[in-house]
Parts: C-alpha cells; structure tokens; sequence
C-alpha cells in the first residue's frame, strides 16, 4: 500500500532503500521557503540502526503489513526461548537478545503477540502488565514518610525494582513490562 510522505506516522513500518524501517518520531515541517516535508527518525527492524530521513509531500513510499499472530510461551532452551502457535501448534524459537530484556517477564503458559514479515519474526509484544512476586525487600527506614520514598526490592525472575515502603517480601505486585515500573498490589 502506498501512502505519501506526509501520512507517515510513528508506529507505521515502511520499506525504504530496500530494508524494512519504523517510524519512532516525525515531524511535519513547513519551512517559509520551499514545500513542506516530514522529518522522519526509522529504525532499521532488521539490523537496529537508525536514520533520520526527509519525506517531501509528493514522495511516496511503501507502507508495510505486517502479520500478527499470537504465540504461547512454552520454554527456555539455552539461548532460545520457545513459543507456540496458538492456531497451527507449529513451534518457533527465538533467541533471548531478540526479545531483550523483558525476557524475564515470560511465563508458562503467557500469550504473546509476534509480527512476522513474509513469515519471518519482526517484532514481540509481551502482555503490558504481570504479577510476580517480591522474594527481597529492604526494611522500612523510620521518618522517611516526609516524602514519597521507594525502595528497592528484588522479584522471583530476578528483576530490581523500586516499590513503595508498605511492600513486604512475600507479596505479589503488578508490574508494568514496558517501563519495569511497580504499579500496584495484585489482589
């Protein structure tokens, strides 16, 4: 599907100079002199590296669908982490650098989003919260009520976080994967 230069959005995964780009950032330009464009920042879905590239209003380019299917996490096997299709039960495995930090979120049995492009893996999206819980807590400091403290505390996959100062060792909270952030207590 071909869309103009000014219809890119942050989000929208492009083919440009031949290699598959998403748009982080645009921004619309309309300089006193001479026609308006769009600012683009694409980041390389295949290799990671960025580019800044200018889109004038009559360019066009390729706009790129990708295919989303949901996988369920089975297992770790050394450097892969399995997953398998929800319809075909077909198995796929991906190595732990592509996934990236929030690896450690996986759980039996978690439904994940994968896109696939010509059915090869682009891109993962993990469930946006989990609940796990805290195996360490740091006490409570008396007189640190004065202002909102946190303190840090380890969860059972091993993740650091900061928590508030009435969290205990033992409960089980709400974590936000996308920005490894305490959210609540989970009931």
């Amino acid at each position: 599907m071909k869309i103009n230069g000014n219809e890119i959005r942050p989000g929208n995964v492009i083919e440009h100079n031949g290699s598959l780009w998403v748009a982080v950032k645009c921004n619309a330009v309309k300089p006193g002199k001479g026609g308006a464009f769009n600012q683009v920042e694409l980041k390389n879905l295949l290799d990671g590296t960025k580019l800044n590239e200018r889109f004038r209003a009559a360019e066009t380019v390729e706009k790129v669908r990708l295919e989303q299917k949901d996988f369920t996490y089975l297992y770790e096997q050394g450097e892969a982490l399995v997953f398998m299709d929800a319809q075909s039960y077909d198995q796929l495995e991906l190595q732990k650098d592509f996934v990236g930090e929030r690896a450690a979120f996986l759980q039996d049995g978690m439904t994940v989003t994968v896109e696939l492009y010509e059915e090869r893996p682009i891109g993962i999206t993990l469930p946006d919260q989990v609940v796990l819980a805290i195996i360490s807590a740091d006490p409570v400091v008396k007189g640190q009520t004065a202002a909102s403290s946190y303190k840090p505390a380890i969860l059972e996959n091993g993740i650091r976080l900061m928590v508030p100062p009435f969290i205990a060792s033992g409960e089980r909270v709400v974590v936000d994967t996308n920005e490894i952030t305490y959210l609540r207590r989970a009931d």
